[in-house]
């Protein structure tokens, strides 16, 4: 199930794909986060396994490109030309399907919808729970309200990342890490 619109997420190119890099990125300890296939553009996505450590390699990335390369050119899986793109979600990271939703539970998200509910056609907030037919984010007014969004009225959504001041230099916290600011 994909959830942003106007990409072809199910189709027999994409099928194929998935049945082909699924091996590779599973052997590699990793997950297959996401594909999209649009505009002779084949974007591959990977990440590590839910509740793993945080972030996937340059060398990862660059090993499941040579990889999947070598597969393509086996199978020859995308009719035409195409420019495969490996890479990892990133912080902000779209959600699109039940289970991106259900890994980033706990996490600020931001979601556009595509009709209006309460009057708003955007909520952000913290992700309190994702289910197989929708989600629940907590909006931070003074009620700290609780909306119920089914997935079948998202639009977009991707998490957000809450970027923090960094500490002066000379400060205490600087000192604690050794000064650097990392």
């Amino acid at each position: 199930m994909s959830i942003t619109r106007g990409s072809a997420q199910s189709s027999p190119v994409i099928n194929r794909v998935t049945a082909l890099i699924n091996p590779i990125v599973s052997d590699l300890g990793l997950d297959l986060y996401d594909i999209e296939y649009s505009g002779g553009v084949l974007r591959v996505v990977v990440d590590t396994q839910p509740g793993g450590p945080e972030g996937v390699s340059l060398d990862n990335i660059a090993l499941i490109t040579r990889l999947v390369s070598r597969e393509f050119d086996h199978s020859d899986p995308i009719p035409g030309h195409y420019t495969l793109e490996v890479s990892s979600p990133g912080l902000e990271r779209t959600l699109r399907e039940p289970r991106h939703f259900q890994r980033e539970v706990g996490k600020t998200v931001a979601v556009r919808l595509e009709s209006p509910l309460n009057g708003e056609r955007r909520v952000q907030g913290d992700l309190i729970a994702a289910t197989d037919e929708g989600i629940t984010v907590r909006v931070a007014d003074k009620e700290m309200t609780e909306v119920n969004i089914p997935y079948s009225i998202i639009d977009r959504a991707k998490t957000v990342f809450n970027w923090g001041p960094a500490p002066k230099p000379g400060s205490k916290k600087s000192k604690e890490d050794g000064g650097n600011a990392s």
